[in-house]
């Protein structure tokens, strides 16, 4: 799959690559304005069930979006890249909004407090299988966040990259992309 993939990406013209690579930065860039801009309200009452189903829905709801438009994408690889560059930001953002909201409500359920910056970094670690342990999860409701993470970290990495790259390696030929987005024809019979 790998070798094929480079194949594809050596095919296209270094603006589609450029153009993908600054959608792809972009997209990345807009999710963490919006994770450090956006104001957390603190509300202890609201459920961490409540706001994992709620950020875990958004995230399905992207996901989803994304392979449909690879599906329909003129060049498919390409937008592949670009939604793997939005879909593992959003995947981060959510749960460090969660692990964030969390600490604002209950100062005690980590280690240590958590600002944007340390819930960000927490939730890499996580992510990465790093775990540093300077942060770690102290609440049983902490605990069993950080372990949904870990099983949907397993699971983003498994399927939601494969299933992305599956899309992606569709048959261009097949016909389905908007006109906007599918290359120009050429008409070898003039």
């Amino acid at each position: 799959m790998a070798s094929s993939a480079l194949t594809d990406l050596a095919s296209f013209e270094r603006s589609h690559v450029v153009q993908a690579a600054l959608r792809a930065l972009a997209m990345t860039t807009i999710l963490l304005v919006i994770y450090f801009v956006v104001p957390i309200e603190h509300r202890p009452h609201q459920s961490v069930v409540l706001r994992l189903a709620v950020g875990l829905a958004l995230f399905v709801v992207v996901v989803t979006n994304e392979i449909r438009l690879i599906s329909r994408s003129g060049r498919p690889m390409l937008r592949a890249a670009v939604a793997v560059a939005t879909i593992i930001p959003l995947f981060l953002v959510v749960f460090a909004w969660i692990y964030l909201t969390m600490a604002r409500a209950d100062p005690g359920s980590f280690g240590q407090p958590l600002d944007r910056v340390s819930a960000l970094y927490f939730t890499v670690t996580v992510f990465s299988t790093v775990g540093f342990g300077d942060i770690a999860p102290k609440t049983d409701a902490a605990r069993l966040v950080a372990t949904v993470q870990m099983l949907a970290d397993l699971a983003v990495l498994a399927v939601v990259i494969r299933l992305i790259f599956a899309a992606a390696q569709r048959d261009p030929e097949r016909g389905d992309e908007p006109d906007g987005d599918r290359p120009p024809a050429i008409d070898l019979r003039k």
